[in-house]
C-alpha cells in the first residue's frame, strides 16, 4: 500500500502532537492523508531528487535528514561499461537498453576468421628438433646458392671483356686491372651482406665451411647442425656455379688459382689471414649481442669487401672451401694447390678461434666498457659497473 508521509512511528516520530518524541523537522512530508505542502516541494532543499515521495510500509529505517539530520549524499554515478569492453555479467544489468542491444549484437557476430596457417603434410609427425634441422639446413642451401651466384654472375660481368681460355678469377693473361678486382670485391662483398641479413634468422647466414668450423669451436652450434650446413653449403656452391655456367653466355670464369708469383705458402697464408680477419668480424659483431648486432650485416659484407680486395689478385679471394670447390666441380677441373683453399680458411678460423677465447678469458669487455651508451653519464656507469672491485685484505 502507498501513502504520503513520513515513516511510521516506531521508526522516528508520529504525526500527532502527543506522540512526537522531538519536534518536527523544518520541512513537511505530508500525512497519511494530505499531501506535501508546495513551500517545502519547492523551498526545502529543492536539490534532494526523493521528495515528495511515496513511501511504502516496508521501509526500515527513514533517510537521517527526515529526523533533522543532514542531508544525505548524492547518489554514485551508475557505473558505465566502455563500448570497446565486453560487459561482465555483474555489469550487463547496470548497462542501458541501447549498450544491452549492442552487447547482444556483438554477441550475435561470428567472430574473426583466425590466421591461416598452412603446414606440409609430412611435417606433423616431424621430431621438432628434427624440423628445425631440416629448416636450417633448407635456409643454408638456398642462402649459399643466392650468395655465390649473385657473387660469380658478379665476377663473370667483370671478366666479360677479357679474351681468354682460362676460367680462373686472377686471369693473368689480361693483366693487372683494378678496375675488375674493384668490382669482383665490391659484388662479392654485397652479395654476403644482403643475403646474411636475409638468411641469418633460418640458418644463421654462414655460407662458409670455415665459418661453420668456427662456430662450432666456440659452441655456437653443435656437431649435428654444423654437418648439415656443411653439406648444404657445399651443395649451394655446386648448384650456383652451375646455374651461372648454364644461365650466362661468357665463359666460366670463377674459379680460383693462386697468381704466378704466389708460391703455395704464401697461398696459405694470404687465405689464412684473410679468412682470419672475416671469422672474427663474424664473431665481434654477430655472436657478441650489442646494440649494433642487428647490423652486423654491414660489417661483416665490408669485412669481405676488404679481405677480397686484397686476395683477389694474388690467390682469388676464396676464403670459402666451397666458394672453390663448386666451380671446380662444375668445370671438372681441379688444380694441384686447391688443397690451399681448404688449409687456408681453416687455418684462419683457428686463428681467429683462439685469440677470441684468450680476449674473453681475460674479459675484454671491462677494457673499454660503457661501449654502447648514448652518453657520457651512462657510458661512466657503466665503466664503474663492470670494473671489479678489489677487496682489501
Amino acid at each position: 500500500m502507498m501513502r504520503w508521509g513520513p515513516p511510521p512511528s516506531e521508526y522516528g516520530w508520529d504525526d500527532r502532537e502527543d506522540r512526537r518524541p522531538y519536534g518536527r523537522p523544518s520541512y513537511d512530508y505530508g500525512g497519511p492523508g494530505r499531501a506535501p505542502t508546495t513551500t517545502d516541494y519547492y523551498a526545502e532543499e529543492p536539490w534532494y531528487p526523493n521528495r515528495p515521495y511515496r513511501r511504502t510500509p516496508s521501509v526500515r529505517e527513514p533517510p537521517p535528514s527526515a529526523r533533522g539530520g543532514p542531508p544525505p549524499p548524492p547518489r554514485r554515478p551508475r557505473a558505465r561499461v566502455p563500448h570497446w569492453e565486453d560487459p561482465s555479467e555483474d555489469e550487463s544489468d547496470e548497462e542501458p537498453a541501447r549498450r544491452k542491444r549492442k552487447s547482444r549484437a556483438r554477441e550475435d557476430e561470428s567472430p574473426p576468421p583466425s590466421e591461416i596457417v598452412y603446414r606440409l603434410p609430412f611435417s606433423n609427425w616431424m621430431n621438432s628438433s628434427f624440423k628445425n634441422h631440416f629448416v636450417a639446413a633448407l635456409g643454408e642451401f638456398v642462402g649459399t646458392t643466392m650468395f655465390l651466384f649473385f657473387a660469380f654472375a658478379g665476377t663473370q660481368v667483370a671478366n666479360a671483356g677479357a679474351q681468354t681460355a682460362d676460367n680462373t678469377t686472377t686471369n693473368q693473361s689480361t693483366g693487372f686491372s683494378p678496375i675488375v678486382l674493384m668490382y669482383i670485391a665490391v659484388v662479392f662483398g654485397f652479395s654476403l651482406m644482403v643475403n646474411v641479413w636475409i638468411f641469418f634468422r633460418i640458418s644463421g647466414g654462414l655460407f662458409n665451411p670455415a665459418v661453420t668450423l668456427a662456430m662450432v669451436m666456440v659452441g655456437s652450434i653443435g656437431y649435428v647442425r654444423a654437418f648439415l650446413l656443411l653439406v648444404a653449403q657445399i651443395a649451394g656452391a655446386i648448384f650456383s656455379s652451375y646455374i651461372v655456367k648454364v644461365l650466362f653466355p661468357t665463359s666460366f670464369n670463377v674459379r680460383t688459382t693462386l697468381s704466378s708469383s704466389t708460391s703455395l705458402v704464401s697461398g696459405v697464408f694470404i687465405e689464412a689471414i684473410l679468412t682470419a680477419e672475416l671469422v672474427f668480424a663474424i664473431f665481434m659483431l654477430a655472436k657478441e649481442k650489442h646494440k649494433a648486432t642487428f647490423i652486423a650485416p654491414i660489417g661483416i659484407g665490408l669485412a669481405l669487401f676488404v679481405a677480397e680486395l686484397v686476395g683477389v689478385y694474388y690467390t682469388g679471394g676464396s676464403l670459402n672451401p666451397a666458394r672453390s670447390f663448386g666451380p671446380c666441380v662444375v668445370t671438372g677441373t681441379f688444380d694441384s694447390e686447391h688443397w690451399i683453399y681448404w688449409v687456408g680458411p681453416a687455418a684462419g678460423a683457428i686463428v681467429a678461434v683462439a685469440f677470441y677465447k684468450f680476449i674473453k678469458i681475460l674479459e675484454y669487455e671491462m677494457a673499454n666498457p660503457g661501449q654502447d651508451e648514448t652518453n657520457e653519464e651512462d657510458a661512466a656507469a657503466a665503466a664503474e659497473a663492470n670494473t671489479p672491485k678489489k677487496e682489501s685484505v
